[in-house]
């Protein structure tokens, strides 16, 4: 996935825009391409709320999830333990809606800002997969879900 970049930035950011890549190409932008290859075909995804910067999850992208993703503005993602293609909120409605894509220096992950809706980017019900915080010599759960994962995942 070939993604334009600003000569002068230093984060990679990207429009959502399919205009952007178009009018930008040919103002001399340099190009900018996802190393898939260096993790076997997948890329980290941080996804972080767009006004508070909270990181709300981590999951993994393919190129496929990373061209669905900038094509319809919502998140996609390759679950390593199902095999399959995911839409964050197709099951609790809890989608996310993407502001910013951006990469990292070594360009072998991603950063997507999200406007999240629904309250809960954790299948666990909770605003945050980050609720379990190392204090002293022991992990702490600090968990406040917003929904009951029973009664959004039945199986």
């Amino acid at each position: 996935m070939i993604i334009p970049v600003d000569k002068s930035a230093t984060w990679i950011i990207t429009s959502l825009h399919p205009i952007y890549y178009q009018t930008n190409i040919t103002k001399g932008y340099r190009m900018i391409k996802i190393n898939f290859e260096k993790m076997g075909g997948l890329v980290p995804a941080i996804i972080q709320d767009y006004e508070t910067n909270e990181v709300l999850m981590l999951a993994f992208m393919d190129e496929k999830t990373l061209q669905l993703t900038l094509e319809t503005g919502k998140t996609w993602f390759f679950s390593r333990t199902r095999n399959r293609y995911w839409m964050k909120g197709e099951q609790s409605g809890n989608i996310q809606e993407v502001m910013e894509v951006r990469t990292d220096c070594d360009t072998d992950s991603v950063l997507l800002k999200v406007k999240q809706h629904g309250g809960a980017a954790c299948h666990t019900g909770n605003r945050s997969c980050f609720y379990i915080k190392r204090e002293g010599d022991q992990w702490v759960e600090h968990s406040n879900p917003l929904f009951n994962p029973d009664e959004v995942y039945k199986k």
